[in-house]
């Protein structure tokens, strides 16, 4: 963790999207719970507390207040649970990072967006609903589109194949990299240094 003092500022919120359960831990769609996860590693910090139907941690970076959060609602509901925690934490929505996987991107693809719109994606269709804008930071990770036939919402059930292993691994340290670099830096160069492919 990095410390360092600064004045009192707002608290940030990074959002991972996903569905609870186990059968669905390693799924594409849970992209976004696994850098939640690898954050949380990173900084040593448990996700254990459940506040407005969510996996949450706080804790601080660069002086200023950070909560990470799982929504548990599942995936097409998730702004049941980002709503209330943006509310209560008092969290402005332009320091809200949302994480998310994204079909129109290739896997290996990091894109970060001050605002924009939903694209299909049922998470954040459901955020922006409930929390009344679209304008929000997101961070979409690629997954690549179904083969043949598949119907999409079969396929981001569907785990990343073994030769998509390594790569996914990459997208989620550049993934941990680019939220350090927003909490510490701000979203302009986090969009700057990261949007693109993985090195």
């Amino acid at each position: 963790m990095l410390f360092k003092h600064s004045e009192q500022q707002a608290p940030f919120m990074i959002v991972g999207l996903g569905n609870p359960g186990l059968e669905y831990r390693f799924s594409r769609h849970n992209f976004g719970f696994m850098v939640l996860d690898a954050l949380a590693e990173k900084w040593n910090l448990p996700l254990k507390k459940i506040k407005f139907k969510a996996v949450i941690g706080e804790d601080r970076f660069n002086g200023n207040k950070v909560v990470l959060a799982k929504p548990l609602t599942f995936m097409n509901e998730s702004g049941r649970s980002v709503a209330p925690l943006l509310r209560f934490y008092k969290c402005p929505v332009e320091n809200m990072l949302v994480i998310h996987d994204d079909l129109d991107l290739p896997l290996g693809t990091l894109r970060i967006r001050p605002s924009g719109s939903t694209a299909g994606q049922r998470g954040m269709e459901s955020i922006t609903s409930m929390i009344g804008t679209q304008d929000f930071p997101r961070m979409r990770l690629g997954i690549s589109r179904p083969p043949g036939q598949m119907d999409p919402k079969d396929y981001v059930l569907k785990k990343f194949l073994p030769t998509e292993e390594e790569l996914k691994i990459m997208v989620i340290n550049q993934a941990v990299e680019a939220v350090e670099c927003f909490l510490t830096d701000g979203l302009m160069k986090a969009m700057n240094k990261y949007n693109g492919e993985v090195a």
